[in-house]
């Protein structure tokens, strides 16, 4: 479903959840729940996590999120939820993400981590203090490669997917 934000195309994408370990994560959103892996997934090994996404029968995602080891990008986090995880984070794609800054920030409302750098994923978020505590992500996607590969459920928990570290999931 399609929304709009000042005539900006806005559509709900996915709902992200991280664990300390995606391996934890998969019996319920896989096993029981019938997700399937869509291929793709990997590490941000700046941010220091890995992620993979299941799909659903209707078509919904869910993304599963880990940290890399020696990363402290969950710390905060994992503290708030006593160590378990848990709904990390509402991704919406939006068709132009400086129209959605400028709309938003027109608004009152405070944005942080802008990212413009890389033409596949231009992002920013909504703190939960913006968002009756939900960490809002929108994000634009750019184009992929022509017959990009995307990597299986193992390349990816074996450290093998985009970007990876080589490091397997613990």
């Amino acid at each position: 479903m399609d929304l709009q934000l000042d005539g900006l195309q806005v559509s709900f994408d996915h709902t992200a959840v991280a664990a300390p370990r995606i391996r934890d994560l998969l019996p319920l959103y896989r096993d029981l729940l019938g997700g399937t892996h869509r291929g793709g997934g990997g590490d941000n090994r700046t941010a220091g996590y890995r992620t993979l996404q299941l799909t659903y029968a209707n078509g919904g995602r869910v993304e599963l999120m880990e940290p890399l080891a020696d990363s402290t990008f969950f710390d905060s986090f994992f503290e708030l939820t006593r160590g378990r995880g848990g709904v990390h984070h509402l991704n919406f794609h939006v068709d132009d993400l400086d129209a959605a800054v400028a709309a938003l920030t027109a608004r009152g409302y405070r944005l942080h981590g802008l990212n413009r750098s890389n033409p596949r994923w231009r992002e920013v978020f909504l703190h939960p203090k913006e968002a009756h505590g939900v960490l809002v992500q929108l994000a634009q996607p750019g184009p992929r490669e022509p017959g990009e590969r995307r990597p299986t459920l193992e390349e990816v928990l074996a450290g093998r997917g985009r970007n990876g570290n080589g490091v397997s999931s613990p």
